[in-house]
């Protein structure tokens, strides 16, 4: 058997230099080239049949290695496009949406029993009105005026007008006393 005749490339190093820099335009991606192209003939150099032109079928690999390179590349940008446009339709982080919620849960949380309880059985229970002035053993508007003060102290802190509200729960007026004075007209009078 005779030992094969080794690839002698170096003389065509310059000629495909030259035609990569025609296909790149640029020097460091026509180096790259001539390297991919020169990798991609060792690697199938037993594909070279005897009395092949080498220049012509180096610069055939190098042609091909180019065209590959493209297709790579324009596959690549619509796959960037494909995710940029994935990315301009994703959902904004939650961590702000979990503050949020929290802030607006401990808003919540801070609001008088009274119009916290009035507020969960109509807005999250969904019941309606009068099924909720029932149970809470209330006149429909009495529970009005509570759903009315506590949608208006959370849609102020919402809006940042307004501080979270008191934890502490509404004190009811003890009903007004009748004192009479001696020698004088009767009054009415307000625990305070």
């Amino acid at each position: 058997m005779r030992p094969r005749k080794r690839l002698d490339v170096v003389d065509l190093i310059v000629p495909l230099r030259r035609y990569a820099r025609a296909l790149t335009r640029d020097a460091t991606q026509a180096d790259d080239l001539v390297h991919d192209a020169l990798l991609r003939a060792l690697e199938h150099q037993g594909a070279l049949k005897s009395g092949t032109n080498l220049r012509t079928w180096l610069m055939t690999v190098l042609h091909n290695a180019f065209i590959d390179g493209q297709r790579r590349r324009q596959v690549e940008a619509r796959y960037a496009d494909t995710l940029e446009h994935l990315a301009d339709e994703a959902v904004p982080p939650a961590q702000d949406s979990h503050v949020r919620l929290a802030q607006i849960r401990e808003a919540f949380s801070r609001l008088p029993e009274e119009q916290r309880a009035a507020l969960h059985l109509v807005t999250i229970e969904g019941m309606a009105y009068q099924e909720a002035a029932d149970v809470l053993g209330i006149p429909i508007g009495t529970l009005m005026s509570r759903l009315g003060r506590g949608r208006a102290a959370l849609r102020n802190f919402e809006n940042g007008q307004g501080r979270l509200p008191s934890a502490e729960p509404e004190t009811p007026r003890s009903p007004p006393r009748l004192r009479v004075v001696q020698g004088g007209s009767p009054s009415v009078e307000f625990d305070s």
